[in-house]
C-alpha cells in the first residue's frame, strides 16, 4: 500500500522533538518522539515495510506535524501527554489508565484514619497500596478495621459527635471523638497500624504478645484475651500475603510476552516485601519493533505523579537494553521524570537476585495469560485448533492435565485438572496420594500408578492427556496404558521447557511416535492454551501437596511435646485444626477434650503455649 504522503528531508530538521502523523481527514493516527526527527521520519518511507501494521499506517499517512524540543527529556513528556490527549489508533495506549485504590493514613491529624484515595499528594501522609480491585481494598479495609479500632467516621461528624457510634459499641473504634481514648494510647494504636502496613508485623506481634504475658502475670486475664486475639486475627492476616523478597522491599516488576494475538504487558506490586496485587495490559497487532518506542511511552503514562511510585522498577535484561538501544538512550531521562514525581530517587534496572528473577518471570507469565485471556473469544475453535495442530485422530472435548508434586520423595500426589467443552471443571479435579511410592522420588512410576487408578474409576473418558514432564513421562504413561491392555483409551501430549532458556515461549510439545517436539509457533493461541492447563494443573497439585506437607509438620510438631503420644496429638489435632489456634486455646478449651483430665491438662496447656 503506497502513502499519500511524499516525504521530503529537507523540510524537517534533524533536532529533537515530537512528530505527528495524521490521515485525511486531519485525525492524529500516530504520535512519536526522535532525537533526530529528520531520520526517524525517513525511516518510515525508505524501502519496503515488513509488518502490516506499519505498512497500514504509512498507507494512511496524509500529513506530518513536527513540535521541536531542546531535550530528549521534554520530547517524552511531550509524546506522553499528546499520545493521552489524541488516543491516536496506531499508539499503544493504557486504555484502563485509571489510578488505583490506596490506604491513606493522615498523620497530620491528632486522631488519624485509614481512608481510600486515587491520588497521592506529598502531605506528609503515609500511603499503602495499590490494590487493582476496590472490592479486595474494601475486604482488607475492614479487616484492619477489626484488628487495629481507628475512627472510621468523617472529620465533620468527628468534631460535632456528642455520643459514641456504632464502631465503638461493636469493638471496631476507640471512641476519640468522645475522649474515651488518650492522644497517646491513640497513637500507640496509630504506630502499629503503619508497623503492620508497612510489613513489620512480625515486630507488632512480638510486642503484643509480650503485652499479653504482662496482662496474664498481672492477672489482667480479660486484657490478655483481648490481645491474645488479636495476635490470632494478625497471624491469620499475615498468612495470606505471599513473602517473595527476604526484604522489607517496595518495588514494581514488569514484564511483556509478545505472540501472534498481539502483546501482553504485567506489572506485579510488591510492598515490603509482599506480593500485593498485579495488572495486566493487552494490545492487539502488536509489531515487536513497536517495543523499543513504546516502552518508554507506557512507564510515563502509568507512573503519573498522583500514583504511587516505588523506589525501584524492575524488567528482564532484554526490555531494560531497549532503554539503551542506538536509537533511544532514555533509561537516565525515565528515572530522571520518575524521580521528580516521587520527590524521590528511582532506580530502573533488572533483576539481582534468585527472588527478584523469579519475580520478573513470574511478571511474564500473567503477561501471557493477559494474552490468551484476550483471545479467549476464539476458546470455542481451540478443540478443532488442537486437533490439527497435535496430529489427533479424534474430536477433542475433554482434556485432562496431570502432573507429579513432591518434596525428596516425600508427599508424593498426582494432580489432575480437567477442561471440557469450554472450561475448567473443577468438580472433576482430582488429587491422587500414593501413599506406596512415599520416599522413592520417582515420577515415572507415580505416573505408571496414577494410570491404573484412572481406569479403575471408569469413565467419562479423557480425548487428550497432557502431561507436565518431558519424553520420559509421556513414555511411562504410554507404557501404563499398554499394560493395562488399553493402548488407545486416550490421546497423549506432554509439555516441557526446552532448556534453552527461562523463556515461557520455549515450552516444547511431545507426541508418541515422535522423536523431536512439535513445530509449535511460541506465542500461538494452541500453545499459549496447553501452557494455561499446564499451569493450572501445576498450581493444583503443588497447592495440594504443600497443605499436606504441612499438616504433616503440624503433627509432628505436636508429637514432639513431651508427654504428648499419638493418641493425644489426633485429640489435638481434630479438636484445634491448627498450631496457631493450640497456642491461643485457654484451660477450659483443653479441659473440653474428652480424656484430658484436670492433671494432664495444664501440663499440655503449658506446651502447647510454648510451640
Amino acid at each position: 500500500m503506497k502513502s499519500m504522503f511524499t516525504f521530503v528531508p529537507k523540510d524537517y530538521p534533524t533536532d529533537p522533538g515530537v512528530y505527528l502523523m495524521k490521515n485525511a481527514q486531519g485525525k492524529v493516527i500516530y504520535v512519536g518522539k526522535a532525537k533526530n526527527l529528520r531520520a526517524r521520519l525517513g525511516s518510515y518511507f525508505r524501502g519496503e515495510i515488513e509488518h502490516p501494521k506499519t505498512r497500514l499506517l504509512v498507507s494512511r499517512i496524509a500529513g506530518v506535524d513536527v513540535l521541536l524540543t531542546t531535550t530528549e527529556k521534554e520530547a517524552l513528556l511531550l509524546e506522553a501527554s499528546l499520545i493521552n490527549k489524541h488516543r491516536p489508533r496506531f499508539n499503544i495506549v493504557i486504555r484502563d489508565d485509571k489510578s488505583y485504590i490506596l490506604f491513606k493514613l493522615d498523620k497530620t491529624h491528632e486522631f488519624p484514619k485509614i481512608v481510600f484515595t486515587r491520588r497521592v499528594v506529598r502531605d506528609g501522609s503515609a500511603y499503602f497500596g495499590p490494590f487493582t480491585s476496590s472490592q479486595a481494598a474494601r475486604q482488607t479495609w475492614r479487616e484492619l478495621g477489626k484488628l487495629f479500632p481507628l475512627r472510621k467516621c468523617r472529620d465533620a461528624s468527628f468534631n460535632n459527635r456528642v455520643r459514641p457510634c456504632l464502631y465503638h459499641f461493636i469493638g471496631q473504634c476507640l471512641g476519640p471523638c468522645v475522649g474515651n481514648v488518650t492522644r497517646d494510647d491513640y497513637a500507640v494504636l496509630v504506630r502499629r497500624v503503619e508497623a503492620f502496613l508497612s510489613g513489620r508485623s512480625a515486630e507488632v506481634i512480638r510486642r503484643l504478645e509480650r503485652e499479653m504475658q504482662n496482662a496474664s502475670d498481672n492477672l489482667l486475664f480479660e486484657r490478655a484475651a483481648e490481645l491474645r486475639d488479636l495476635v490470632a486475627a494478625m497471624k491469620k492476616t499475615v498468612e495470606g500475603q505471599a513473602v517473595v523478597l527476604p526484604t522489607h522491599a517496595d518495588l514494581d516488576v514488569l514484564n511483556v510476552f509478545a505472540a501472534g494475538e498481539g502483546m501482553g504487558l504485567s506489572v506485579l506490586f510488591v510492598r515490603q516485601g509482599r506480593l500485593l496485587d498485579r495488572a495486566n495490559f493487552f494490545w492487539p497487532d502488536f509489531n515487536a519493533d513497536e517495543l523499543t518506542e513504546a516502552l518508554p511511552v507506557f512507564l510515563t503514562q502509568f507512573y503519573r505523579p498522583e500514583r504511587f511510585i516505588p523506589a525501584t522498577i524492575l524488567m528482564p535484561q532484554r526490555l531494560y537494553a531497549l532503554l539503551e538501544s542506538p536509537r533511544e538512550t532514555t533509561a537516565a531521562v525515565l528515572a530522571d521524570i520518575l524521580a521528580e514525581r516521587r520527590s524521590g530517587p528511582v532506580r530502573l534496572g533488572v533483576p539481582r537476585t534468585r527472588e527478584e528473577r523469579s519475580l520478573v518471570e513470574m511478571a511474564g507469565t500473567n503477561a501471557s495469560r493477559a494474552v490468551l485471556e484476550a483471545s479467549a473469544v476464539h476458546e470455542e475453535q481451540m478443540p478443532a485448533l488442537l486437533g490439527r495442530k497435535l496430529h489427533l485422530g479424534r474430536e477433542i472435548r475433554r482434556i485432562e492435565a496431570v502432573d507429579v508434586s513432591h518434596l525428596g520423595g516425600k508427599g508424593m500426589r498426582v494432580g489432575m485438572v480437567v477442561y471440557e467443552d469450554g472450561r475448567f471443571k473443577k468438580e472433576d479435579y482430582r488429587i491422587y496420594a500414593l501413599d506406596d511410592l512415599e520416599g522413592s522420588a520417582d515420577d515415572y512410576a507415580a505416573l505408571a500408578r496414577w494410570v491404573e487408578r484412572r481406569i479403575s474409576s471408569g469413565a467419562p473418558w479423557p480425548d487428550l492427556v497432557l502431561i507436565d514432564g518431558g519424553k520420559g513421562q509421556l513414555a511411562a504413561v504410554e507404557r501404563a496404558m499398554l499394560q493395562a491392555g488399553m493402548p488407545t483409551l486416550w490421546e497423549c501430549a506432554s509439555i516441557v521447557k526446552s532448556g534453552r532458556s527461562r523463556n515461557a515461549q520455549d515450552d516444547l510439545i511431545f507426541r508418541p511416535g515422535r522423536k523431536n517436539p512439535l513445530p509449535l509457533k511460541s506465542g500461538s493461541r494452541e500453545l499459549l492454551f496447553l501452557q494455561r492447563l499446564r499451569d493450572a494443573v501445576h498450581d493444583f497439585t503443588v497447592g495440594r501437596q504443600r497443605t499436606v506437607r504441612k499438616k504433616t509438620a503440624m503433627k509432628s510438631e505436636i508429637l514432639s511435646l513431651p508427654g504428648v503420644g499419638p493418641k493425644t496429638a489426633k485429640l489435638l489435632w481434630k479438636r484445634f485444626g491448627t498450631l496457631e489456634a493450640m497456642r491461643a486455646v485457654t484451660l477450659e478449651d483443653v479441659l473440653a477434650i474428652p480424656g484430658l483430665g484436670p492433671k494432664k491438662a495444664p501440663a499440655i496447656l503449658q506446651m502447647l503455649r510454648a510451640l
